[in-house]
């Protein structure tokens, strides 16, 4: 049956408007997304665990993924023609042309735009977060990211941002939390020892052809990486420690916090492994979904943290 050229045309744009939707959806990479559970940083150790606590940082957290997800549209406008040349990336919708780069700048600017005007109308303080983090990611892809090692401490920054925002969502709530300077340090370092990871990932992974999809590859040797990425896991592990171990921590947190770290030292060590035998860390947030150990171990620390915090309050309280 012949339809009409108006009835298909109407289902051509319709097929278009399907297509390009799905498009930015994927460029938002909700995979990513784990990235943002950083959030929950100040509800947790704050020991805000109210049901409105939680939907408001649960909220915040889509709202930081929206926002990094524009980020991720704009990178990719920007990146496309090296993402071409790497055999993963070259899968994603605006390097393969299934999505336009007006209509990922355009999303993006929507999107961004939108999470910002809510936030200013309710939460203002955690809207200026989201605007730094706009901005150092906004310097990240026009020029930051061709700076050797100064990409990788910007990309760690961000991690700080996500657990900012939530501690600044909490105040913007009426609840009264304070963050350890220790446990940012702890984001920062464990930050940066992904991003370094990442890095060793392409360097290996990609070979002499490194170069030609990143400049500020050929920068980096997989020597020179193996060496920041030890001292980034060692100082991920002390400034972990030495925050759980605190006065500050055991008087406004929980004096026995310390009996975690077993867990973020295997959590630290196992990924160690991973980029190391099997060649991964090219992508961490899809290690820490497939890899059984790892995330076995994440779920076991937070259960532990949970109860830590419920029976072992801190030692300020009556």
């Amino acid at each position: 049956m012949c339809l009409p050229p108006s009835q298909r045309n109407f289902q051509s744009m319709i097929g278009r408007a399907s297509a390009t939707i799905a498009g930015i959806f994927r460029s938002l990479r909700p995979r990513s997304w784990t990235k943002n559970l950083f959030v929950f940083a100040a509800v947790l150790f704050g020991r805000q665990w109210s049901p409105a606590a939680i939907l408001s940082a649960a909220l915040g957290a889509l709202a930081f993924s929206l926002l990094a997800g524009s980020v991720y549209l704009l990178n990719d406008v920007m990146d496309r023609k090296r993402d071409g040349l790497h055999p993963e990336k070259r899968l994603r919708p605006v390097a393969s042309g299934a999505l336009s780069p007006g209509a990922a700048l355009a999303a993006a600017v929507v999107i961004a735009g939108g999470v910002l005007g809510a936030s200013f109308t309710l939460a203002p303080r955690f809207a200026v977060v989201g605007v730094s983090y706009l901005a150092l990611q906004a310097m990240y892809s026009l020029g930051l990211k061709q700076v050797v090692i100064l990409d990788s401490l910007v990309i760690a920054m961000g991690f700080v941002l996500r657990a900012l925002a939530g501690a600044e969502l909490a105040a913007d709530t009426g609840l009264s939390i304070t963050l350890s300077p220790w446990l940012f340090m702890c984001t920062f370092f464990l930050a940066l020892f992904l991003a370094f990871s990442k890095r060793r990932a392409e360097v290996v992974s990609l070979g002499d052809s490194a170069r030609e999809h990143r400049s500020i590859l050929r920068e980096y040797t997989p020597h020179l990486l193996d060496e920041m990425i030890g001292v980034a896991t060692a100082a991920s592990l002390m400034s972990f420690a030495i925050y759980t171990v605190s006065e500050r921590t055991a008087q406004q947190v929980s004096p026995m916090l310390w009996t975690t770290i077993p867990f973020v030292a295997f959590g630290i060590f196992r990924y160690l492994f991973l980029v190391h035998t099997r060649g991964l860390g090219g992508s961490p947030d899809r290690i820490v979904l497939t890899d059984k150990p790892l995330l076995a171990n994440i779920v076991l620390w937070l259960a532990a943290v949970m109860l830590i915090l419920s029976f072992f309050p801190p030692s300020n309280l009556p």
